[in-house]
């Protein structure tokens, strides 16, 4: 979304929702099957972040070998292409994922936009690594040859509505319509329904949770905020995501929304810091 009168308000919005997201129970998704996948732990305290290695030359020595670690899958099977699956309903989104092998996951928000997104995929291509995109409809509408890159590259891309509205001022008819519509044009170029969904700003409620559910989508939040939306320098992004580093943190960034050149340089440098600390990059798997 790229509505100069809705960036104050995203920043307000955005800083907002980090903090709720921050202090909100950590939910998990399990590795193994569909069933497991769905599964909870609603009361499970979060683990305290491990501290990130120190910058230097010994933080970025014994690069990983093989892109077979980096690329380990959360969950296993999936049902046919474009049946939506039947999901419980959730009371609050999931914030990160499980900690095996020091895994992390990589989200992009707001895109794609034929100015940034190229890039973060030329990058993620680079190091052969897979990342969770969630999409506007309207973006996807007119740069559907990025979304088609995104589905050959192998990554994995989730609903964010066709406007990013502020779903909460909305009626149910409203949101209805504004996640139907992007799953079904996300399904027309990526060739497949998506099955995750975030809601803009981070902004939840009842009725997103129940919508989501029944058009087969589980609602993704996020661990740390890279703060990108507020152009605060590469620096500051970089530090962002190298200090908060940790086995199952889920990192928000956006490729589009505005100005996102600093995002695009800053993840020339933060990426290769993680792989080469260690970090397994992990998305879920796609249907198949």
């Amino acid at each position: 979304m790229q509505k100069d009168q809705l960036f104050t308000r995203r920043r307000m919005l955005l800083a907002g929702a980090a903090a709720l997201g921050a202090a909100g129970t950590a939910g998990l998704i399990v590795a193994g099957s569909d069933e497991e996948g769905a599964r909870i732990a609603a009361h499970a305290p979060a683990p305290a972040p491990a501290p990130a290695p120190a910058p230097g030359p010994q933080a970025r020595q014994a690069p990983l070998k093989s892109s077979a670690f980096r690329l380990q899958p959360l969950t296993g099977g999936a049902p046919p292409h474009s049946a939506p699956r039947k999901l419980k309903v959730r009371t609050e989104p999931i914030f990160r994922i499980p900690e095996h092998g020091r895994q992390m996951m990589l989200t992009f928000d707001d895109g794609p936009n034929p100015d940034y997104t190229p890039h973060i995929l030329d990058t993620l291509a680079k190091h052969d690594v897979r990342a969770m995109f969630f999409l506007c409809g309207e973006c996807v509408e007119v740069n559907p040859h990025l979304v088609a890159r995104m589905a050959e590259d192998g990554h994995v891309v989730g609903n964010h509505t066709w406007t990013h509205p502020l779903l909460t001022t909305l009626d149910r008819s409203e949101i209805k319509s504004e996640m139907e519509r992007t799953s079904h044009i996300i399904e027309k170029f990526y060739g497949d329904l998506p099955q995750w969904f975030r809601a803009p700003y981070g902004a939840w409620n009842k009725a997103t949770f129940q919508l989501g559910a029944e058009m087969g989508m589980e609602p993704m939040a996020w661990t740390i905020d890279t703060t990108d939306w507020d152009t605060p320098g590469t620096d500051v992004i970089i530090d962002r995501v190298e200090s908060g580093a940790a086995p199952g943190v889920v990192i928000l960034s956006h490729d589009a929304g505005g100005d996102r050149s600093q995002t695009v340089e800053a993840i020339q440098e933060w990426l290769p810091y993680l792989l080469d600390s260690g970090y397994h990059l992990t998305v879920p798997n796609r249907r198949v």
